[in-house]
Formats: C-alpha cells, structure tokens, sequence
C-alpha cells in the first residue's frame, strides 16, 4: 500500500513541476507573441498545477489507515481530488470561451509571431508524454485521482493541438492577406475550452457516482459471489453490495447457511466468507457478513 502512494506521489510532482515550466513558458511567449491561444493554453496549465496539488493532498489523505470516524478508510479522498480537478477544467474552460469570444465583438485581430508555434509544439510532445506515463502508473495502482491527472494532461494536449493551428492559421491569413483567417486563433481558444469543459463533465461524473455510493455492476461482482459460493458451509447468496471506495471496494454481503447450526459454526463460515474475499480479491478492503437461515423459498 505505502509503495503504492509513493509511486503516485512521484507521478503528481512530476506533473507539477512540468506544468509549472509550462505554464511559465505559455504565458511569457503568448504574452509577446499576441496570441491569445497560447495564452489560454497556459492558464490550462496552471489548472493542471493547481489540480495536481489538489490530487497530491487527496492522496497523502487517502493514505490514512481507518479509525472511529472513518471505519472505510479514507479512500474517497482521491474522489474528491477527482472533483476538483474536474470543476478547475471547468472553470478554466468557460474562462477561456469567454475571452476568445471577446475577439469577435473588437478589431480584425493581428496574428501571433511565429515562436508561438514552437511552444506549442514542445508542449503538445510534453503533455502526451505525461499523459502516458500517468495513466500506465493509474492503472497500475487503480488510482482515479492520478487517472483524472492523466486525462488532464491529454486534455491539455488536445487543446494545444487547437492552439497550433489556430495560431498556424492567423500566421498563413496575414502572410496570404486572407483576414478570416486571423480569426483562427480566438476559434481555437473557443475549440480548447469545449475539449476541456468536455473532460471536466465526464471527470465529475465518474467521480460523483463512487461518491454517491453507486454499487458495482453484476458483470464485476460474479467473481465475488463464485469466491463465496465455494465456501463450505454457504448454502445460497442471498444479496452482494459492492462499492468503490476510493481505489479500494468495500462489501456488504447477506448469505444464507443450515439453519440448524451453531452460532458458533455460523460466524466461523461468516469468517471464512470474508477471508477468502479479502486473500483471492486484491482490490478488496473490507467485507461485512450477515448470515440469514436458509429455506428453499
């Protein structure tokens, strides 16, 4: 478990101190290039940063061992992390509609220098980069946080993609005196932040559902109820709630034995239940037992 954060740990401070570089970077050449892509790219970045701080607390929170308050653990703080990467995509995306927006209501606006599509192209090979590497440790170690991580970074390259040929196109509309094509640059700051708002949605969904408790489908729990039904002593699996938790799950399982048994027989099969879950399912972190009589009905 420890190597587990430490390696996710690892993955976050990597992405923070490359998105801080990035995010100096975008800002200083948008700035004297004019364009206002690239601009809008560099805030991206520093939503990236800003995530991944948030995801680096939830998961110096997520690793916690229970206690009275928290008898689950702490897993769901990743979720929350999650969240807030997603509502920072967001934010930043309607920010970024906005002043590309703006572009159309003033002046013909003039086209970005050229260095501009040099920066754009070392971060797009940058954040895919960071993208592969993050999701290979969030799958690695079934982190949702460090995954929403992963797809920042994608997105941030998708929306960089945008950038360069918005800026591209500005750079051939002056060059060829075509004047709609210095709008290319405001028209890709609008295209980068449906990208982002895009994943920002799809971010707080997934995270929202294991907030809000949702039980894992039947196609994911057959592996569980097979474990239990070749426990000796289980007659019937009466019911099977399982849940995320975080990046564990958590059981609550009803199962029915003879009826005619000790109480003492009944918990040693309710212990045997539960052991064989937690040894055969990795990603199980806790099981809670009930045993009902069982009858043919």
């Amino acid at each position: 478990m420890n190597n587990r954060f430490k390696e996710a740990e690892f993955a976050t401070w990597v992405g923070i101190v490359a998105n801080t570089l990035l995010t100096i970077l975008k800002g200083v050449f948008g700035y004297i290039s004019g364009s206002r892509a690239l601009v809008a790219d560099a805030a991206h970045s520093a939503s990236d940063v800003a995530g991944s701080v948030a995801v680096l607390a939830g998961l110096r929170t997520a690793r916690k061992p229970p206690d009275d308050d928290h008898p689950y653990g702490h897993g769901k703080a990743e979720n929350i992390a999650t969240i807030i990467v997603a509502i920072l995509l967001v934010v930043v995306g309607v920010e970024i509609a906005t002043s590309s927006a703006s572009v159309f209501l003033g002046e013909i606006p003039e086209a970005p220098g050229t260095i501009a599509l040099a920066v754009i192209v070392f971060s797009i090979v940058v954040k895919e980069i960071l993208f592969h590497y993050k999701k290979r440790i969030a799958k690695k170690i079934d982190s949702s946080a460090l995954m929403a991580e992963a797809w920042h970074h994608r997105s941030d390259a998708l929306s960089s993609v945008a950038a360069f040929l918005g800026v591209g196109g500005a750079i051939l509309g002056e060059r060829l005196e075509l004047t709609f094509l210095l709008y290319a640059d405001p028209i890709a700051g609008l295209v980068v932040s449906l990208i982002v708002i895009k994943i920002g949605f799809s971010l707080a969904k997934e995270a929202g559902s294991i907030m809000m408790e949702q039980v894992l489908e039947a196609d994911k729990t057959n592996p569980f109820i097979e474990t239990v039904m070749a426990t000796p002593g289980v007659k019937r699996v009466d019911e099977l709630l399982a849940r995320t938790h975080g990046h564990y799950i958590v059981i609550d399982i009803k199962v029915s034995v003879d009826p005619y048994i000790t109480v003492e027989e009944g918990h040693r099969i309710s212990k045997n239940v539960k052991r064989r879950l937690l040894e055969r399912h990795e990603d199980i972190n806790n099981v809670l037992v009930h045993i009902n009589p069982y009858n043919e009905e």
